[in-house]
């Protein structure tokens, strides 16, 4: 077998991440924050410990912004919603994601005026559009960093100096990047970044963030839900301290414990090694499938451009079809479709039958990815 939908989930994962999930478990099973016995003190000390990685990871000043979520949608709705008003102008680009777009379409039921910046075929930002519709008085602009369609790499630190020139804020979905790129909230200017941890994170699934930047001001961003969070336990009224506000209920410790075992062994590989593997992969890829005949790919068809994305489609055969026999007869796992992203698909000119989506990840090999185009150009032959 060979997994090629690292952009959905990340597989294998790194043998330290199941160790520390089953270590939390022996010893670290108590509830943080909610009592003073040994096994709570030892599992908030855990997740702080995470908090600091992620905000190493990311350069984010204060830890304890660091807000842990369910996944990059949570994050992202937990952003949207609680930075949104009706009255309110949000900016997205055409190439977002429905973690994005279906928390955006409802916003605007409900009174919020949304744009959405238009994009090149091959995913890429127009930032003389985004600029034109990014007028002062919008209060948010959402992009993604890379599109889980294309791989295509938006121009985030451009995209931010618009928003802020704005008086907007800028908040990133790092989906597709954290893990993969080189991601630095100060020098990129990103307010909110919501990141999920399945993905190039590494980590297990159930896990992700909202990291907020300095100039968030949390007076203004309200929580989703509300509950106890082992703080100020005397007052019916949410607490408004860091990360508590946002945080209610029991966290899922052993899956933030494995979080911080992922990021240990990137930061062990190192991203820059990380990111060096994955763009020879993505280059190979292209090139054999640019070689096969009546295969279209779409993105900028640039490895140096993409994260490790590489989505085609062909003449004759449907994707689905491709992908049912890669799977089948050759053992080759991808993702076809529209990958939740149907704005993309109507902006690269795929909708709605979608693309076969090739996914290399950090432990994918080249013997791995030339396999794959063998096997490709074996379903394709007539």
């Amino acid at each position: 077998m060979i997994y090629l939908d690292n952009a959905a989930t990340s597989w294998p994962k790194p043998p330290e991440v199941a160790q520390a999930m089953t270590d939390f478990l022996q010893r670290a099973g108590g509830n943080p924050g909610r009592s003073g016995h040994t096994l709570s003190i030892e599992a908030g000390r855990t997740i702080y410990a995470v908090r600091e990685q992620v905000a190493t990871l990311f350069n984010a000043a204060d830890p304890m912004r660091v807000l842990f979520t369910l996944n990059g949608t949570h994050a992202l709705n937990l952003a949207l919603r609680g930075l949104l008003r009706p009255g309110d102008r949000v900016v997205a680009s055409a190439m977002e994601h429905n973690a994005v777009m279906r928390p955006l379409r409802q916003l605007e039921r409900e009174g919020v005026s949304l744009e959405v910046a238009p994009c090149r075929r091959d995913g890429t930002l127009e930032l003389g559009a985004l600029e034109r519709a990014v007028s002062p008085g919008t209060r948010l602009v959402v992009m993604l960093h890379a599109s889980n369609v294309t791989g295509t790499i938006m121009p985030v630190a451009e995209a931010a100096a618009i928003a802020h020139r704005a008086g907007a804020l800028f908040l990133l979905d790092a989906a597709q990047s954290a893990g993969a790129l080189p991601l630095d909230m100060q020098a990129l200017g990103v307010d909110l970044l919501a990141f999920t941890g399945h993905k190039s994170l590494l980590g297990p699934p159930g896990t992700g963030g909202l990291v907020l930047g300095a100039g968030v001001d949390v007076s203004e961003l309200e929580p989703l839900y509300r509950g106890g969070t082992g703080s100020r336990s005397e007052s019916e009224q949410q607490p408004s301290d860091l990360p508590d506000k946002y945080e209610s209920g029991t966290p899922n410790g052993v899956g933030i414990a494995g979080l911080g075992a992922a990021l240990d062994w990137i930061a062990r590989r190192g991203l820059a090694a990380i990111r060096a593997h994955e763009e020879a992969l993505t280059e190979t890829l292209i090139d054999g499938l640019r070689a096969l005949p009546g295969v279209s790919m779409h993105g900028t068809g640039d490895a140096r451009m993409s994260t490790a994305v590489v989505s085609f489609a062909h003449e004759s055969l449907t994707v689905s079809e491709i992908g049912l026999r890669l799977d089948e007869e050759h053992g080759i796992l991808t993702r076809v479709g529209l990958h939740c992203a149907p704005a993309a698909h109507r902006t690269i000119g795929t909708f709605p039958s979608g693309t076969v989506r090739l996914a290399p990840g950090p432990f994918t090999t080249r013997d791995d990815v030339e396999a794959a185009v063998r096997s490709i150009a074996a379903v394709l032959r007539p």
